[in-house]
């Protein structure tokens, strides 16, 4: 990439990863302080943790399309107005009705595909494997992040506090934004079911399916994992120590995760990739499921899962502007990341529904059978140029 390009791609990064950050530094504390609020019930934790997934999934299509219309930096900040205001009303709740209020504003500003069709724009078509692997990379950074943050902030401000610095997120991502050009939309083309199909092709529905599978297996697995932490004896009971666990296993995933993003990037090996990636995170849920639990188990299990879930969040989005057009793209972009979101929102209701009428363990029988599934659909996807 050019010195230009690159510089882009970290600002786009940037605002991805800073806007990311603020959603997922809730995961690792939200099933152990929630039990402060009014109402509480273990349905209702996972409601709170997943319905931002619900108002991402239902508007990122429209955000994407508006974009391909009128811009994307005036959509860009429109969105995050948006999560500025669900971050505000979330800090301010006393009762968990309210936090999901609040957590489903913070979702309706949907920008995830507008930010990958800007990035595109300005990346020359045969560095944007790079540049896409690249924000795959800070994405996954952001979130193994929020997960060493998370508890730090919310053990010294309380959950409210989390929020607060959340609402703060938002605003030095608009300031990154200010400083991104304008930059004149594509031709005009109307949301009609014929450009709709474009993107509804075989090759981009898979890969839609996989960022779906990704996010809902994310969401359960962190349902139950802070539960898991203090009632295995593994961390104390308001998380102080999570980073023990954290720490390495950011380490060691970044590191296992590089050998499946060379050979996939450099070596055109996408298709043996993938289905290597979901291997890994079907072993690491069927292991959580049957495993005793103790500090060794969940660093090597929770490694094994990371290294995964980094590596398809690396490879999934470089290979959706590879076969997406370009007038296209960021419709493309806002079907993949609907179905990303919904994921979330899915992982979030189910796996909440499945703790409550069950127990903690149960959930990871779904998170194992959806893999399983998924795995299936990927072996059907035919070795190709892009692929």
């Amino acid at each position: 990439m050019t010195k230009q390009e690159r510089f882009f791609a970290l600002k786009i990064s940037s605002i991805m990863a800073t806007r990311l950050f603020g959603l997922f530094m809730i995961f690792p504390v939200f099933s152990v302080y929630a039990v402060q609020y009014e109402n509480t019930t273990p349905y209702l934790i996972g409601l709170a943790i997943g319905i931002y997934g619900l108002t991402q999934a239902l508007l990122q299509i429209p955000f994407g399309y508006l974009s391909d219309q009128f811009g994307r930096k005036p959509l860009l900040v429109v969105g995050l107005v948006f999560f500025f205001i669900g971050s505000v009303v979330a800090a301010n709740s006393t009762d968990i009705i309210h936090v999901v209020i609040g957590r489903a504003l913070q979702g309706s500003g949907a920008i995830s595909a507008v930010l990958m069709a800007f990035l595109a724009d300005f990346v020359a078509e045969d560095q944007r494997s790079k540049a896409n692997a690249f924000v795959g990379m800070q994405i996954g950074l952001a979130f193994m992040l929020s997960l060493l943050i998370g508890p730090l902030i919310t053990i010294n401000l309380g959950i409210s506090g989390l929020f607060w610095v959340i609402a703060g997120l938002s605003i030095v991502a608009l300031i990154i934004v200010a400083t991104l050009p304008y930059v004149k939309p594509h031709a005009q083309y109307s949301l009609s079911i014929p450009n709709i199909k474009q993107v509804l092709t075989a090759k981009l529905l898979k890969l839609d399916f996989s960022i779906f599978t990704l996010h809902l297996i994310l969401t359960c697995t962190f349902i139950v994992m802070p539960v898991l932490l203090v009632e295995n004896n593994i961390v104390a009971t308001d998380l102080k120590d999570n980073w023990s666990i954290y720490l390495p296993v950011m380490l060691l995933s970044f590191v296992g995760m590089l050998p499946i993003i060379i050979l996939a990037e450099k070596f055109k090996k996408h298709k043996i990739m993938i289905l290597t990636a979901i291997t890994i995170m079907a072993v690491s849920q069927i292991l959580f499921y049957q495993t005793t639990l103790t500090y060794t188990t969940f660093l090597v299990l929770l490694t094994l899962f990371f290294i995964a879930f980094n590596a398809m969040e690396a490879m999934l989005p470089s290979l959706i502007s590879k076969i997406a057009t370009k007038d296209k793209r960021g419709l493309a972009m806002g079907l993949y990341s609907t179905s990303q979101f919904l994921g979330a929102f899915v992982g979030g209701v189910f796996g909440g529904w499945i703790y409550n009428i069950y127990d903690l363990n149960s959930v990871f029988l779904l998170t194992t059978l959806m893999a399983i599934i998924w795995l299936g659909v990927m072996l059907t996807m035919k070795q190709q140029k892009t692929l």
